[in-house]
């Protein structure tokens, strides 16, 4: 097997049709705009805000979609991971409806910017299957289906016998089905963004870590080794994968999921799973995934952190864990791992922060990034620009705290470990 490392080890790097050009900033400049972070939600807001006009420069620390855009699932889900009743709990009924559906919108409208900017990503929008792993977890979706059509989402809760129909296994009690979601080639459509981006204008620099970031006299400053950045707004985009800076420091809980992905397999058995082509995951506590990308790879992910000591337990389980649901697969060598970081709230909703004046910042996405990335990211372009933050997702906070944060990341990744310790000595 490939060693486990950076981007020789990473699917979306070794396929992604998308290339652009972000050299790293080597002079100083002032625009209307500047934005920390070039993942889904910093490029969407660069290309929204240079389209309207604005003079814009986005600020990345390593490659564009470095971070969790480019290690992400590619699962375009509509709305969050928390069913709408949650959100309402959390965010009160008239705001909570508004996020339920602006995000019920995030698939369409993330195909639609895939579509007006030919973004090579490998898009299909044949829906997503939410699998029921046990009776408890049919239960569940019995709950969120009722929850999701009480919205008007056009959901459909699958029997056993459809649902093996549409992935090919039946080691599953039923399955909801969300025809408005799909899945892409995530660095594929974080590139096509920042293409996007800079054919409307705007200036994109890569291998461009942003070490001091100051606000003085109604001007942000954003200093980094080769120039620096003077704006009168800034976003920071910065997710799970905030470095450099110890201020203005994103508060998450950081949870790791892996990957693997196997060679293309042959036409025989591609007809046979997900012949749809919708991508999936479980109700598992300790979740796990499975789509097929264009060229007819499974790839199947979990929780979990490759590069932790017990990292072999997570491969070990995942081979099983791809014989069980898909005993034809058996034999498929896994090709490539790779994993990521995920930004968690302990509520499970994004967050909108003040860093300082004229200054907004999203996190906490809880493995959701593709849709509410994207919409996170418009509609903090559009509040800056316009003043108007009616335009924001969700209402803005001073700061967001995290209790424990290391406690809850060893939780995470302790239960991943053991649980896939477990499964994979009783052979699921």
């Amino acid at each position: 097997m490939a060693k486990v490392s950076e981007n020789d080890s990473n699917l979306w790097h070794k396929t992604c049709a998308e290339r652009v050009s972000a050299p790293p900033l080597k002079t100083d400049t002032t625009v209307d705009l500047v934005i920390v972070g070039g993942g889904f939600t910093g490029l969407s807001a660069a290309l929204h805000a240079a389209e309207a006009g604005a003079s814009v420069c986005l600020l990345e620390a390593r490659e564009i979609g470095y971070g969790g855009s480019g290690r992400n699932v590619g699962l375009a889900n509509a709305g969050l991971w928390l069913p709408p009743d949650d959100i309402r709990a959390h965010l009160g009924q008239q705001a909570g409806d508004r996020l339920i559906v602006l995000l019920a919108g995030a698939p369409a409208y993330v195909y639609d910017l895939i579509a007006r900017h030919d973004i090579a990503c490998e898009p299909v929008r044949n829906g997503t299957l939410h699998c029921a792993h046990s009776a408890a977890g049919l239960a569940d979706l019995r709950n969120r289906h009722a929850q999701l059509a009480a919205t008007g989402a056009p959901v459909a809760l699958l029997s056993a016998g459809d649902t093996a129909k549409r992935t090919g296994s039946d080691a599953f009690h039923g399955a909801l089905f969300d025809p408005r979601a799909g899945t892409i080639q995530p660095l594929g459509y974080v590139r096509g963004l920042a293409r996007a981006a800079q054919a409307a204008g705007a200036q994109i620099h890569g291998n461009s870590p942003v070490v001091e970031l100051s606000h003085q006299d109604g001007t942000w400053s954003a200093r980094t080794p080769g120039g620096a950045v003077r704006a009168r707004a800034l976003i920071q985009a910065t997710n799970a994968y905030h470095q450099g800076l110890n201020t203005h420091v994103p508060a998450y809980v950081p949870v790791h999921y892996f990957q693997y992905a196997t060679a293309p397999l042959p036409d025989r058995l591609r007809a046979t799973i997900l012949p749809g082509g919708e991508g999936c995951w479980d109700t598992a506590l300790v979740m796990s995934s499975f789509r097929m990308d264009a060229a007819g790879r499974m790839i199947i992910g979990a929780m979990g952190d490759l590069g932790h000591f017990a990292s072999g337990i997570h491969t070990a389980w995942v081979r099983r864990k791809l014989a069980q649901l898909f005993p034809v697969l058996a034999d498929q060598p896994l090709q490539l791992g790779w994993h990521g970081r995920i930004a968690m709230t302990s509520d499970h909703i994004p967050k909108i922060t003040r860093p300082g004046p004229n200054a907004l910042a999203a996190h906490g996405y809880s493995g959701r990034g593709i849709g509410p990335g994207t919409m996170f990211g418009k509609g903090m372009a559009e509040a800056l620009l316009s003043g108007d933050e009616s335009k924001l997702p969700i209402a803005p906070v001073v700061d967001h705290v995290e209790r424990v944060t290391g406690v809850q990341q060893a939780y995470f990744e302790t239960g991943a470990t053991l649980m896939h310790l477990i499964k994979a000595r009783v052979g699921y």
